[in-house]
C-alpha cells in the first residue's frame, strides 16, 4: 500500500500561481499512490482558492479514486454560499468507514480556527487500514497540545473497539465493519522533531496499546528528517528548511514500512510531499 501525505496550500505555489492541475499532476508522477492526503483544501474563500470548488477539482483530477472531504471550517454567508476549508482524502482502495473529526479549539485571544482529523478505513492487501490525515494548529501550542492529546485519545478508543467481541452484522448503521490491522496518522502537524509533542505522539498511553512510531525513524534511524517546509518559501519559512510534516504508524503496522521518501524538489506547494510504502 501506498500512501502520499501533502499540505497543498490550496494549490499555491511558490511561484504564486494557483494550479490544482499541477499538484495532481506532481503527485501522481512522484508516488503511483493508493491514497493520497491533502490538507488545506480550500472551496469559495475568495482570497484563496478563487472562487473555485477545490474539493470538486481534485476529484475531478483524481478519477478513478474515490474523493473524501470533509470540511474543518465550514462559514456561510447572505449570499447562501458555503465556504469550507479542510482535509481531503482520495482512494483508489476500498473504503470502508469514514469519520470527521473535529479537535479541541481552546478560547484564546488570537488567530486561530478550528481543526480537524479526517478518518477513512480501507481495505488493503494488509487488511483493512485506518488512515488519520490532520492538520494542526500554526499560532498556539497550547491548541496544539490539546489536538495530540485529542488524536492520541481517539486512537485508543479505537483500539479499544477493535477488542470488542461484539459483532453487528445488520445491514444499517449500527453493522460492523472490518477492524483495521492498524493506523495511519499523517498530515502537517505544525511542530519539530524536537518538540516535546512529537515525543507526546510516540509515547505509549496505557498498557497494551499500539503506540505510534514516526515511520522516517523506522527507515533511517537516527538521520535528521529531511525538511517539508522553508526549501524554497522563504518569506513564509525564514527560519529555513525544516521539517513539520510527518507519517506515524501504530506498532503494528511498522515492519511492514518498506520505504518514507519526501520529495525536495517541487515547489508547486511551500510544503513538500511524503510518500511512504507499506508491505
Amino acid at each position: 500500500m501506498k500512501l502520499l501525505t501533502w499540505n497543498i496550500q490550496w494549490g499555491l505555489g511558490c511561484d504564486g500561481r494557483l494550479d490544482l492541475a499541477r499538484i495532481a499532476r506532481t503527485a501522481r508522477e512522484w508516488c503511483d499512490a493508493d491514497v493520497f492526503c491533502f490538507q488545506e483544501v480550500s472551496a469559495n474563500f475568495e482570497a484563496l482558492d478563487g472562487g473555485e470548488n477545490q474539493p470538486r477539482v481534485l476529484a475531478d483530477l483524481f478519477p478513478d479514486y474515490r474523493p473524501i472531504f470533509r470540511p474543518a471550517v465550514e462559514l456561510g454567508d447572505r449570499d447562501g454560499r458555503s465556504r469550507v476549508f479542510g482535509n481531503m482524502i482520495l482512494s483508489r482502495l476500498p473504503v470502508l468507514q469514514v469519520t470527521s473529526h473535529m479537535l479541541p479549539w481552546p478560547a484564546e485571544e488570537g488567530r486561530s480556527m478550528q481543526r480537524q482529523a479526517l478518518e477513512a478505513v480501507v481495505a488493503s492487501n494488509l487488511g483493512a487500514v485506518r488512515i488519520m490525515t490532520c492538520h494542526l494548529e500554526y499560532h498556539f501550542e497550547t491548541h496544539r497540545q490539546a489536538q495530540v492529546a485529542r488524536i492520541l485519545e481517539l486512537n485508543e478508543e479505537a483500539q479499544q473497539r477493535s477488542r470488542l467481541s461484539y459483532r453487528d452484522p445488520s445491514d444499517g448503521p449500527y453493522r460492523d465493519q472490518d477492524r483495521p490491522v492498524g493506523t495511519v496518522l499523517c498530515g502537517d502537524f505544525n511542530l519539530g522533531p524536537d518538540d516535546p509533542l512529537y515525543e507526546a505522539i510516540l509515547t505509549r498511553r496505557s498498557p497494551g496499546q499500539q503506540s505510534f512510531v514516526d515511520a522516517w525513524r523506522v527507515v533511517h534511524g537516527q538521520r535528521p528528517h529531511e525538511p517539508t517546509v522553508g526549501i524554497a518559501d522563504a518569506k513564509q519559512w525564514p527560519q529555513g528548511p525544516h521539517c513539520r510534516d510527518y507519517v506515524f504508524v501504530t506498532e503494528d503496522l511498522a515492519p511492514r514500512i518498506r520505504s518514507v521518501r519526501v520529495n525536495g524538489v517541487t515547489t508547486a506547494s511551500d510544503h513538500q510531499p511524503i510518500a511512504v510504502e507499506l508491505t
